[in-house]
């Protein structure tokens, strides 16, 4: 079960003391508690937790190696490596909320298949911690990975939409859904060119919430259910992961929650393009040529490439309403967990006072970034000798910059544009969560728009 954070003092709850590395001696313990740190070898390094018994043998309390520098983040594995029971730190630490936030992020299971919820931990809130701030960041987080961990029996384009729909009754938000052929009707031809091979219709998720009059918001999540390759079939052990490809709408959703949680005063909107690129008769084929919502026609390179293409329509639209901040976030390409691995996502905008939020929150939440840069000389890499643009490159360089680029051709109106190349999973077990479908970059962005519109 995730940890329970508790406002007030408990009646009866262990401490915990924060050590960091070879500050054994100056972390203020009692004898007792030094010479037992001292015996079993426990000198403040990164992640290790010593229980530590009283003169009976009974449980006394536990101390936390900090290590060098690690971030707040770590204690996060305090959750799972503590004994059932009440908590407390020994003493404040030094960034409470951050603490907290790891605290409840650490005791995240995912149960939905019978994976048992886990031990039963209590918390006393650190002082300084706005709580409410807290919950909504975990569920927020929460919320994603659930969407991104579910595989694609249970979370197709149909699925998609139902958690849309419930976050948005929750929250009093409106949903529209296009729908199957109605895609063609109102103009988004390559959502649908994507999406028509599988038994599951493809559909535009557009959700709406806020004051018609305050300050615009827009979210563009990538909603790729399941992804074959289509007929550039990926290879079996490329397909593993697939049911995590809707990691970009999970995170926009994760984020939406925690926006409408805080009542934040901006005009949200949601658009979600839910698909499966499947493969059977009516698929779409490399060679062919789509006709964007633009009017941008696209040489198809290569039908894996099918991310940015239902994108490229939903931000069309949404660039349309000229928002004050547009926002995207896609499982994109392979080529950005090459450059920066899975744990940091690369951003990319024009917008310098934008990058320049993004970077000071980052560091702020430790949620990890990077910016990288729309290099114009690469767009000509995206060149077609039948149509506006091919979807992909002939040489196979700067993939995640090429498809920012991509992207980049169908968002004119709107200055403050922003698009996150995310991966959604932790391929191992962190201090923060388990191995599995992660939201990254959503807190970062929470705490920007937050500082924005609060």
């Amino acid at each position: 079960m995730p940890v329970e954070l508790i406002e007030g003092k408990l009646k009866t709850t262990l401490p915990v003391h924060l050590v960091a590395k070879d500050r054994l001696d100056a972390a203020g313990l009692a004898s007792s508690w030094l010479a037992w740190a001292k015996a079993n070898g426990f000198s403040g390094e990164a992640g290790r937790t010593l229980i530590v018994p009283d003169e009976n043998g009974a449980l006394a309390g536990a101390l936390f190696g900090t290590g060098d520098g690690e971030g707040a983040l770590a204690i996060g594995a305090l959750a799972r490596a503590l004994p059932e029971g009440d908590w407390h730190f020994a003493s404040a630490p030094a960034e409470p909320e951050l603490v907290a936030v790891a605290l409840a992020l650490g005791g995240y299971v995912f149960t939905r298949y019978g994976k048992k919820p886990g031990k039963a931990l209590r918390f006393s809130l650190p002082s300084g911690a706005d709580a409410a701030r807290v919950r909504r960041t975990a569920d927020g987080v929460f919320l994603t990975r659930d969407l991104v961990n579910t595989p694609t029996s249970d979370m197709g384009p149909d699925e998609l939409e139902k958690a849309v729909r419930t976050l948005a009754g929750t929250y009093k938000a409106e949903v529209s859904v296009t729908k199957g052929d109605d895609l063609l009707k109102k103009n988004f031809p390559m959502i649908h060119a994507v999406g028509r091979a599988s038994v599951g219709a493809p559909r535009l998720i557009d959700m709406t919430w806020g004051p018609d009059n305050a300050p615009k918001v827009t979210l563009v999540g990538k909603g790729v259910c399941f992804d074959t390759g289509g007929l550039d079939i990926k290879p079996s052990s490329g397909m593993l992961l697939m049911k995590k490809d809707m990691g970009g709408a999970a995170n926009v959703l994760g984020l939406a929650s925690m926006i409408m949680a805080a009542g934040l005063k901006v005009r949200l909107r949601l658009l979600i393009p839910a698909v499966e690129n499947s493969i059977a008769g009516n698929a779409f084929r490399p060679g062919d040529v789509l006709v964007s919502r633009k009017g941008i026609t696209v040489e198809i390179g290569n039908t894996d490439a099918e991310g940015r293409l239902v994108l490229a329509d939903a931000l069309a639209l949404a660039d349309d309403d000229e928002p004050q901040l547009l926002i995207d976030m896609a499982t994109l390409t392979g080529a950005a967990r090459v450059a920066l691995g899975p744990d940091l996502p690369p951003f990319y905008t024009g917008d310098e006072a934008l990058a320049s939020d993004l970077a000071e929150a980052s560091a702020a939440v430790e949620d990890p970034l990077w910016r990288m840069p729309l290099w114009k000389p690469y767009d000509a890499k995206l060149s077609s000798k039948i149509a506006d643009i091919n979807n992909v490159t002939s040489d196979g360089f700067a993939g995640s910059i090429t498809a920012a680029l991509f992207l980049k051709r169908f968002v004119e109106k709107t200055a403050a544009w922003a698009h996150f190349d995310i991966f959604a999973w932790n391929p191992s077990d962190r201090p923060y969560g388990l191995a599995g479908g992660e939201a990254q970059a959503i807190r970062a962005l929470e705490r920007v728009i937050s500082k924005r519109y609060a």
